[in-house]
């Protein structure tokens, strides 16, 4: 605070008469005087010293702990070694700008790392760590949980995971910034990394330095997302590419979200309502809703996605021009396939968004259908709600694979105790606008990464997709995962380049035993199969 000088005058205190000071009190003045100055330098030196400490503990450092292991997977022991940890992520300054974290797992006996691949791999959110794909079916170890329902509370069961792919590849696990023990550093922001760009910037540089530090330049390199992360796979591909140089592999896109145009309902949007169809069906069909219900479950989505494109796709583009009989009869072709009423999907114009459908399914019973997994049932919160309150997948599953990585974590890599680790970051607020490749510049206000893939595919005759998804997954529905497939803009060479493969269970279709395997031998065998070709 300024001011004045204080005058006596103004001085709180009485006025007293000064007298003159005597040898001895001079003398003792003076000592106190050196003795203060003493202080003050100590006391400079000591805080210069603090303060040095203080930035030399401030400095972010990487940081990481390795443990060995062995799992039997395809009737073999696989000796490897597990490293979690972070890195530092610089700008171009040097500058700190964030704590990357990750888990590694390196097969042992290999010198020669350019004949071994190696896998990136994330789950998506946005907003989530990769506990899921990790603990589920890529890494070594997997919790075991009830498929279709509640999984008890603790002790959690962990097992050696026999489906794990680090026999035939390395895996990374990545947690983008906000997630696992990512965070930013510095002066950086989380709006910094919140964002597709921003997002795909972020993961990209931390790929390139770990495959720097650890001399990965020459392997055969594989990139798998989940969920959003087909978004940030399959901007990845092309950023890499494009950008650092680094060819991939193989991208494997598991219930893959590319496009908001074609997979998010309920935005006033009518082709996603076309495309959601066929997953309503199914699900319908799996819970015994739909009369004569067909015996093939593969030939009933056919038929519907048919119906989807040739009559619902007309009838919604038609609007208020559409014909009351057709809408009426567009209706009760609807319902059948949905275990609804044409009442039901004639006060909703026919347009019903996947969280309605599935408060509305089974309300009678007292009962909300799944979202993430529709073949997961839970009791309604409000059998009165317009749509679903919950998804009941998640208190199924998400406290089994919490507590199970965490104590995995804790004790077998022994890593992170003193540390906070983001299982999901909530809150935040995510920027969906996007730069594609063929727009010159200008940025897109929502996320459709299908020009990205394509330019990919064109650019690098060397990259093999990889699709799998699931026929009771209302998150990222097979029919949008099949549309956007069909519309990627690249040649008949490059279509050959994409292999697909359903499983009978949801979006992450690992939890179902026979998908787990059927996943395991489909992922196995494409990064072997793309891992020999010239």
């Amino acid at each position: 605070m300024t001011g004045r000088p204080v005058a006596i005058s103004d001085s709180p205190f009485p006025k007293q008469r000064l007298r003159p000071l005597s040898p001895l009190a001079m003398l003792f003045c003076a000592a106190v005087h050196m003795l203060g100055a003493f202080h003050v330098l100590a006391a400079d030196e000591t805080t210069e010293t603090a303060m040095a400490e203080k930035a030399a503990m401030a400095a972010p450092e990487a940081r990481s702990q390795s443990t060995r292991h062995s799992v039997e997977i395809a009737g073999q022991k696989i000796d490897y070694t597990a490293t979690a940890g972070w890195l530092i992520l610089e700008d171009e300054a040097g500058g700190p700008i964030a704590r990357f974290g990750y888990t590694a797992y390196t097969r042992e006996g290999f010198d020669t790392l350019s004949k071994r691949p190696l896998l990136f791999a994330f789950n998506g959110g946005p907003g989530s760590s990769s506990i899921w794909l990790h603990m589920g079916v890529l890494g070594p170890r997997r919790v075991v949980v009830t498929d279709e329902g509640f999984t008890p509370p603790p002790p959690s069961r962990r097992v050696d995971n026999a489906y794990s792919v680090i026999d035939v590849t390395d895996l990374v696990m990545i947690d983008p910034v906000g997630t696992g023990f990512s965070k930013p550093l510095g002066e950086a922001k989380g709006e910094d990394f919140w964002g597709v760009d921003q997002d795909i910037r972020s993961v990209g540089a931390f790929i390139k330095k770990y495959i720097t530090l650890n001399r990965r330049w020459a392997s055969p390199k594989f990139i798998l997302g989940e969920s959003y992360g087909g978004i940030r796979s399959a901007g990845l591909v092309w950023h890499l590419q494009s950008t650092q140089g680094m060819n991939i592999n193989g991208l494997i896109l598991v219930s893959p979200f590319l496009d908001m145009g074609s997979g998010a309902d309920g935005a006033n949007i009518d082709l996603p309502h076309v495309l959601y169809l066929s997953t309503l069906a199914a699900t319908a069909w799996y819970h015994d809703a739909v009369e004569n219900k067909p015996a093939n479950l593969e030939d009933f989505v056919t038929e519907v996605e048919r119906f989807a494109y040739q009559r619902y796709a007309p009838a919604l583009l038609a609007g208020y021009t559409l014909d009351v009989k057709e809408k009426k009869a567009v209706a009760e072709q609807l319902a059948a396939y949905t275990g609804t009423t044409a009442d039901y999907w004639l006060r909703a114009d026919l347009r019903v968004s996947h969280g309605q459908f599935l408060q509305e399914l089974q309300r009678d019973k007292g009962i909300t259908t799944g979202r993430i997994d529709s073949r997961f049932i839970g009791p309604s919160v409000n059998p009165l709600a317009e749509s679903m309150d919950y998804d009941p997948f998640f208190p199924a599953v998400g406290p089994a694979f919490t507590a199970a990585f965490l104590d995995y974590l804790h004790t077998e890599l022994d890593f992170g105790q003193d540390e906070e680790y983001r299982v999901s970051a909530f809150g935040i607020h995510w920027d969906w606008s996007h730069q594609q490749p063929n727009m010159k510049g200008w940025l897109t206000p929502w996320a459709n990464l299908r020009p990205d893939l394509s330019m990919a595919l064109t650019h690098n005759p060397g990259l093999q997709v990889l699709v799998q998804q699931g026929y009771y997954d209302l998150a990222t529905p097979m029919h949008a995962t099949k549309h956007d497939m069909a519309h990627l803009d690249v040649t008949e060479e490059a279509r050959g380049r994409i292999r697909m493969e359903f499983y009978e269970a949801g979006h992450m279709m690992y939890l179902h035993q026979p998908s787990l395997e059927k996943y395991r031998a489909d992922l196995a065998g494409f990064i072997t199969d793309a891992d020999r070709l010239p």
